[in-house]
């Protein structure tokens, strides 16, 4: 691995952090990146109209250090904030962080020394770890533990249909990437689900990590659990939108399985867009019903297709079992002829 002493003056970060009434927390991410092992680094931080203390929590701290840049936001939201920070960087790596949360002393050195000894075409990451006042919720256990089983394996994008496999403020990449998946200019949320399939889809190549980089703070204010462009249906249409876009080959039968909540709502979407499929079940209460036009068919019927591909909408884990079973029967090979989607 390069020689830290000789990093520091070659390669600057940009780290971008879009803040709104976080007083609260928001000394503590100060404090983290002010003491990162790292020295090299830009923080812009860019408020989008907080009503609290937490501008002047951060004007304070950049009128006593030159390397904390406060901006306000140009326009409304975290996208907008995103976009008014990245055209004030002048760093060669960029890195996100939320306001709050906190660093590990060697976040950046570690992510920058990743993507100097891999070069460009790769994005550097690391393991998070969730925090709470109050008790952690089991939902965010299980992602904790999904997510940072891919990054320990580097095996992120062959689980991107399922949840955003690279949350906003565990990646950084060189600029010139970022350049190439068009940066922070699309306007669709949840903005770092849409980064991450942009990424994915120019072709960037994940770096393993098994250290953890991170501490994730929940709160039941926190955005992502109140802000409407967080909820589901703004998760399905996204990954409809991309899976049509990248993985979607038109000269193969699409294959839906599954009829609750998810299926529906993923044939709802392909009925719209004009995609034809095959809507099939194992619900005996199902089958031979008429949903939107579609007759869901018997789950072994797929069998009678030579050529396919299948979105898989079963959230049951020995469901999940039995199915990819299925597949290795038939040769099948996943993000290739098939996609779980939850």
């Amino acid at each position: 691995m390069e020689d830290l002493q000789n990093i520091d003056s070659k390669k600057k970060v940009s780290i971008l952090i879009p803040f709104k009434n976080t007083d609260m927390f928001i000394f503590e991410c100060l404090d983290s990146i002010i003491n990162q092992s790292y020295k090299n680094w830009e923080a812009l931080f860019v408020d989008d109209h907080s009503t609290d203390s937490s501008f002047e929590i951060v004007r304070k701290f950049s009128n006593s250090n030159p390397k904390i840049k406060l901006l306000k936001n140009k326009g409304n939201g975290i996208i907008e904030a995103l976009q008014t920070a990245y055209e004030n960087s002048s760093g060669d790596f960029i890195t996100r962080m939320d306001s709050d949360d906190i660093m590990v002393k060697d976040k950046v050195q570690f992510m920058v020394s990743d993507l100097l000894k891999f070069g460009s075409g790769h994005i550097a990451l690391g393991l998070v770890k969730y925090f709470s006042n109050t008790e952690l919720k089991d939902g965010y256990k299980k992602y904790e533990k999904w997510l940072n089983g891919l990054t320990s394996k580097g095996l992120n994008f062959n689980e991107i249909y399922k949840e955003c496999v690279i949350p906003s403020p565990c990646w950084m990449v060189y600029k010139s990437d970022l350049e190439k998946a068009n940066n922070f200019k699309p306007d669709t949320y949840p903005e770092d689900y849409d980064l991450a399939f942009r990424f994915y889809e120019i072709g960037l190549k994940c770096i393993r990590s098994t250290k953890i980089i991170h501490k994730w703070r929940d709160y039941p204010s926190r955005s992502s659990r109140t802000d409407p462009n967080y909820a589901d249906n703004s998760f399905l249409n996204l990954k409809m939108n991309y899976f049509l876009k990248i993985s979607y080959d038109e000269n193969k039968k699409l294959v839906v399985w599954g009829a609750g909540t998810k299926g529906k709502k993923i044939a709802s979407i392909l009925i719209k867009n004009g995609t034809k499929f095959l809507w099939i079940c194992n619900n005996p209460k199902k089958i031979g019903k008429e949903i939107y036009g579609n007759k869901l068919k018997k789950w072994d019927s797929i069998i009678e297709i030579s050529d396919y591909q299948s979105i898989i909408t079963i959230a049951n884990n020995n469901a999940k079992t039995f199915i990819k079973s299925f597949f290795k029967k038939q040769n099948k090979t996943e993000m290739l002829d098939y996609f779980f989607f939850c």
